[in-house]
């Protein structure tokens, strides 16, 4: 609400071209607010900066808003607000699901996650799955129709040899079921074979060639070799709590029968010529280290397809069928510049509009204590599933030290929420394009910005809200105390409402001030992330509001405050639980009842 008045400012004292200007609006330690615009204006409008600053102060329509507006330094202007504005805002935000963001609506297509059939999802498949998940979560909350789609990789040579291997073990064999226990080792011992006896590997090859020729036996065999992969998949997607099912694949194969007539029209119209034997394209703007325009290979030499076809295919898909505004493929960034040359080879067909937005949100790695590629005592990647399992039986430890009081279940409840959620929330908190070190002793940390720090901030305040729900129940608001340093057991599904559903919320102390504002800016940051696609937005935003609410708590009495000053807070803190909920969840992370 403040950016707009600025912005209309900042037009009516230097002129309309510059009513986009980002006001630059930051903390500050002087007031509520600072507004920095004048700083970058000062050079492009000839005046010094204090100056410019008091243009726009002259120009600014503040009524009803603020109650101070003072120019500092050498052009900071610094902005109260009116303390019965921002109650009246954040009484209003407490009505609403999302904290009222305002979008124009979009379909996107959102590709994510994509393991391959029989091969088990190792650590480099978490960021790309939790990651998009959380994308999706947000882009609906804005408002968006978002379409997931899991690009598995169900198809090519490997599936002859998949597909041999399975019909010589059969499908009733301890080695058959491998491949829901441990793909990996089926996917092994199929390469061995392969490898090592040179009739399998002929048998093989004639087996890509009936696949690829529709022969019925092999699709059925390869149909049940996906099956089954997706039994694994969706075991992991469980545990992770990530929203893909099985209507959300569209995997290499959904696109197989398209690529020889995608290949002839690029042939036809002068897009595509082959170079050493491949059909390749040349989008614009991609050159070798010699300074030759850089291939895309849409056809092999051998007459084979690979990743740019199908990708081509894809985003025609996207475009022409699922009618697409917006494309969103969450990848690794090793893949950046193969994708950016199909995007541009899509674009130069006109398969891709300049209405339609692309976007690649790069993945970085995860890596080990030695700084490399986080990888397995023997050296191969770290499963995925494992590492879940570590995690969960890691934060276990963790409850059922902390909390023995506890039921069993509750605590086994408790341990999954806290354990997946933290490895999820280590991920996301930092920029999805940049690489982290895995580490469990600082995910787990109830200190920091971790997820379990977040997660006991929610659980804290269930335990406000339940005590005070029980001291309404028997009429002695005095018995129930302050909530101590660790939440009381309660059934699961347990209300945190109580008393405060019809409380009005007010804005005295300066702890409540921070906490009222920092609520205020629930939507627009959920917007920031939206646009910028950066997660971790969110995470920062809900760990400051958890830090925010601990502050408030240790200076302003709740339990033991008067009573309409306990009503307004009960209120405060449970608008607090609803929005740390809700952030949460749009992270993909459960809020635990009892931490």
């Amino acid at each position: 609400m403040v950016v707009p008045r600025v912005q209309a400012a900042i037009a009516q004292a230097f002129g309309e071209e510059f009513r986009d200007t980002d006001p630059v609006v930051r903390p500050s330690q002087f007031a509520d607010i600072q507004v920095n615009a004048a700083m970058a204006l000062a050079k492009k409008v000839g005046l010094a900066p204090r100056d410019a600053a008091a243009r726009i102060v002259e120009s600014l329509e503040l009524d009803g808003l603020c109650t101070g507006v003072e120019i500092s330094g050498p052009g900071f202007i610094n902005l109260t607000f009116d303390g019965t504005w921002i109650e009246e805002l954040l009484n209003a935000q407490a009505s609403q699901s999302q904290g009222g963001p305002e979008t124009q609506a979009q379909r996107v297509v959102v590709d994510y996650s994509s393991p391959n059939v029989a091969k088990e999802m190792h650590v480099g498949h978490l960021r790309t799955t939790v990651v998009g998940d959380s994308l999706v979560r947000v882009l609906e909350a804005l408002g968006h129709t978002v379409i997931r789609q899991n690009h598995i990789g169900d198809w090519g040579t490997p599936f002859g040899m998949l597909i041999e291997h399975w019909l010589e073990i059969g499908e009733d064999s301890p080695e058959a079921a491998l491949l829901v226990e441990d793909p990996s080792a089926f996917y092994q011992a199929a390469r061995a074979k392969f490898d090592g006896d040179p009739d399998f590997a002929t048998r093989a090859r004639l087996r890509v060639v009936s696949l690829q020729s529709a022969h019925e036996e092999t699709l059925e065999v390869w149909q049940r070799l996906v099956d089954h992969s997706k039994v694994y998949f969706n075991a992991i997607y469980a545990t992770l709590g990530v929203s893909l099912e099985d209507d959300h694949i569209a995997g290499e194969s959904s696109y197989d029968r398209h690529l020889a007539q995608l290949c002839q029209e690029l042939e036809e119209r002068g897009l595509a010529r082959v170079s050493e034997g491949a059909l390749c394209t040349f989008p614009a703007g991609f050159t070798g280290r010699d300074g030759e325009p850089l291939p895309l290979i849409i056809r092999k030499s051998d007459g084979g397809y690979g990743y740019a076809t199908t990708d081509l295919a894809t985003i025609r898909y996207r475009v022409r069928d699922l009618q697409a505004d917006r494309i969103l493929y969450v990848v690794g960034a090793p893949q950046n510049v193969h994708l950016r040359m199909v995007m541009e080879s899509a674009r130069e067909a006109g398969w891709l509009p300049d209405t339609v937005e692309a976007t690649h949100v790069q993945i970085g790695n995860v890596l080990g204590e030695d700084g490399k590629i986080l990888k397995s005592r023997s050296g191969t990647p770290v499963k995925l599933m494992a590492l879940l399992d570590e995690a969960v039986d890691r934060a276990r430890a963790v409850v059922d030290s902390s909390r023995p009081d506890l039921p069993e279940d509750v605590r086994a409840v408790t341990a999954r929420q806290v354990g997946i959620g933290a490895v999820k929330y280590a991920d996301l908190s930092v920029g999805h394009d940049t690489e982290y070190v895995f580490d469990f002793d600082r995910m787990l940390a109830l200190s920091g910005n971790t997820g379990p720090y977040v997660q006991y901030a929610a659980a804290r305040i269930r335990s406000i809200l339940r005590k005070a729900g029980e001291a309404e129940s028997v009429g002695d608001a005095e018995s129930a105390g302050e909530a101590g340093s660790l939440g009381e057991a309660a059934s699961p599904g347990e209300t945190a409402g109580g008393p405060t559903a019809a409380a009005s919320i007010a804005v005295v102390e300066p702890a409540e001030r921070a906490l009222a504002l920092h609520l205020l800016e629930y939507g627009a940051n959920l917007r920031r992330v939206g646009e910028l696609l950066e997660p971790h937005r969110l995470c920062a935003y809900l760990f400051e509001l958890a830090q925010l609410f601990t502050s408030f708590y240790d200076q302003c009495p709740v339990l033991k405050a008067d009573d309409s000053v306990r009503q307004s807070r009960l209120a405060l803190c449970a608008l607090v639980l609803h929005r740390l909920s809700e952030g949460l969840d749009l992270l993909g992370i459960e809020t635990p009842e009892n931490m």
